[in-house]
């Protein structure tokens, strides 16, 4: 491809994260490889997820998974990575004509990121965050193409670097990918890291909760762990957004290949970064499911009445009783509960918190998230001991059913004692209850500096550009 006359996003990372010098770059990859074994996997890889530390760290990692593609060519690669350099709005899909890295450059598929872009508005054509100005040394996306480049040889791009990583954001993606890769010769690869700045045990215990939602594919559940805190991911919506695309795509199994963290190279166990690869596969044959760009919107589902509150404060004592007994305990079942929405239970004793824990978003049906909870603020709250038989009887219960949860442009929005807050920051996250406010008699600043330290920022962090602000409300019983 010549490319004096076209718009080429230049190297950036060469000599960084991975070796400048064309020659030594295709050894070192090459090396890899030969240091990995293929894992055998029931499938076409349709989704890979990988890292993108410098090669040091985690490129043995990465040939995990692009050990995968010996002997497979696609047409089409989409590589999706966060954005750690600036912030703006949604997804952006490069505008330019190719990708360089020291093994030549990786011509765009304009028609594919076209059509890509011309979906939902959340989804667009732009430079933004691929290397213009403030985002030049972004490092995600460029560090992939090197390992796509020898094992596949020649083949099309497509860039997107999301930036917001929320519902609205991440749906949009999902439906976008779905809609378009349908029926073509594409794969989609995954950039993200894990955890940041854990102690190597601490990591481990965060990113496996990470792998296990991965390997059961529930996508729902791996954005519950990132939004709570329990896992960590600087790429978790490209995760969340292909995994659910993918379902849709037909692909039915996922393959853990490979788990390694900083310290293996580094030999600091105090402070690590945890690398991942995996791969989502499908069957030759498989049909995708169709897109939902479009449908009609699902009826609205019933409402939870006095009685279903009643009977859900039930199956939290129940579920906590079974638990302190040791027995089996399976959660009466309605219609009503079958809605999948995040809930908080809270548990008190003489007044005083005894353990609150709760999911930001339901990834199961509302009566087993409430008796999963019940249990976990029970006996898994980090501030307090576990719950004993002798104070079983004294317990107080309170539990909220949460909204969905609406990005906050303006502070004027947030009502007290209406609306709950969630803030995220880098790798921080913290989420206070509407009632917290109400409790506390707090002014909206005061929430917000009270929710900023519960994620471990500074109070004064609201403040920040890059800082994410939701709020939520709650039926709370």
């Amino acid at each position: 491809m010549n490319d004096e006359k076209l718009d080429i996003r230049r190297q950036a990372v060469a000599g960084m994260f991975y070796p400048k010098s064309p020659s030594e770059l295709a050894s070192t990859i090459a090396g890899y490889f030969s240091e990995v074994k293929k894992i055998p996997v029931d499938g076409r890889p349709q989704v890979l997820i990988v890292p993108h530390a410098g090669y040091q760290y985690s490129g043995k990692t990465a040939a995990y998974a692009y050990k995968l593609l010996e002997g497979e060519q696609y047409d089409t690669v989409i590589v999706i990575s966060p954005s750690h350099r600036v912030f703006y709005q949604g997804s952006s899909v490069y505008n330019g004509d190719g990708y360089e890295t020291p093994l030549g450059v990786v011509e765009i598929d304009k028609e594919l990121s076209k059509k890509i872009a011309t979906i939902h508005p959340k989804v667009y054509f732009s430079h933004m965050g691929h290397g213009t100005g403030a985002s030049r040394q972004e490092h995600a996306l460029e560090v992939q193409l090197p390992f796509l480049q020898v094992v596949l040889g020649k083949f099309k791009l497509v860039a997107i670097v999301m930036c917001e990583q929320e519902d609205d954001t991440i749906n949009a993606l999902t439906e976008t990918l779905a809609a378009v890769v349908k029926g073509t010769n594409t794969l989609v690869v995954v950039s993200t890291d894990l955890s940041h700045e854990h102690s190597d045990e601490q990591a481990r215990k965060m990113d496996g909760k990470i792998q296990k939602a991965v390997e059961a594919y529930e996508p729902d559940k791996l954005w519950n762990l990132l939004e709570s805190g329990e896992g960590e991911a600087c790429g978790g919506g490209p995760m969340v957004a292909a995994m659910k695309a993918a379902k849709r795509l037909g692909a039915h199994r996922t393959h853990i290949l490979n788990y390694t963290n900083s310290a293996e190279t580094t030999g600091d166990f105090s402070s690590v970064v945890g690398y991942l690869s995996a791969a989502i596969v499908i069957d030759k044959k498989a049909k995708s499911l169709p897109s939902t760009i479009g449908a009609i919107p699902a009826k609205r589902k019933p409402e939870l009445n006095e009685d279903d509150k009643q009977c859900l404060i039930q199956i939290a004592k129940d579920a906590i009783l079974a638990k302190l007994e040791d027995k089996q305990y399976s959660p009466p079942e309605r219609e009503v509960f079958k809605e999948k929405k995040g809930a908080f239970v809270t548990i008190k004793s003489g007044g005083n918190l005894r353990g609150c824990i709760g999911q930001i978003r339901g990834y199961q049906p509302l009566n087993i998230t409430i008796a999963e909870m019940a249990v976990a603020s029970s006996f898994e709250d980090p501030r307090f001991p576990q719950l004993t038989a002798a104070e079983y009887k004294s317990l107080e219960f309170e539990i909220s059913v949460l909204s969905t949860l609406k990005r906050v442009n303006d502070i004027n929005e947030i009502e007290i004692g209406r609306h709950g807050l969630l803030i995220k920051m880098d790798m921080h996250s913290g989420l206070l209850l509407p009632q917290v406010a109400t409790d506390n008699n707090w002014s909206v600043t005061q929430f917000l500096e009270q929710t900023c330290l519960k994620a471990g920022l500074p109070m004064k962090s609201y403040k920040e550009r890059t800082v994410e602000i939701y709020k939520f409300t709650a039926e709370v019983f």
